[in-house]
């Protein structure tokens, strides 16, 4: 199987999320035939938005953040240091609890997957078409 890997992007504090949705659009913008439509590359770049900074908020402060091209899809996967799995939980409407990330991750992305890392902590990565 051809892939490409980019080098993993270490995020540190919540003012780089934005610099991971910048490495996002780099990324796909440098990826060949097949490339990536405008539409699948800003449900990445959503993706992408809402786990790291969930990782930053629930996982400790640090996450980081692997993409890879594979031939039909691109995998998202961000590693932070906290064992809990995100969870569907119903949308606080009024509050600011949250709540609509997880179901929004799964609703564009064309898989999810959480594991536990032996070292501790988790990666939840997310599968896209190419």
């Amino acid at each position: 199987m051809n892939t490409t890997k980019t080098n993993a992007t270490i995020v540190r504090s919540t003012t780089a999320v934005a610099g991971a949705r910048n490495s996002v659009r780099a990324f796909l913008d440098g990826l060949r035939q097949p490339s990536v439509d405008q539409d699948s590359a800003d449900s990445v770049v959503l993706v992408v938005s809402e786990l790291v900074t969930n990782a930053l908020r629930h996982g400790g402060g640090a996450c980081t953040l692997d993409l890879t091209a594979h031939p039909e899809s691109i995998e998202v996967a961000v590693h932070d240091g906290s064992p809990h799995a995100p969870r569907m939980r119903v949308p606080d409407l009024h509050g600011g609890s949250g709540g609509f990330g997880w179901p929004m991750v799964n609703h564009l992305a064309r898989a999810t997957a959480v594991t536990r890392r032996t070292g501790g902590g988790k990666t939840v990565s997310a599968l896209f078409a190419r």
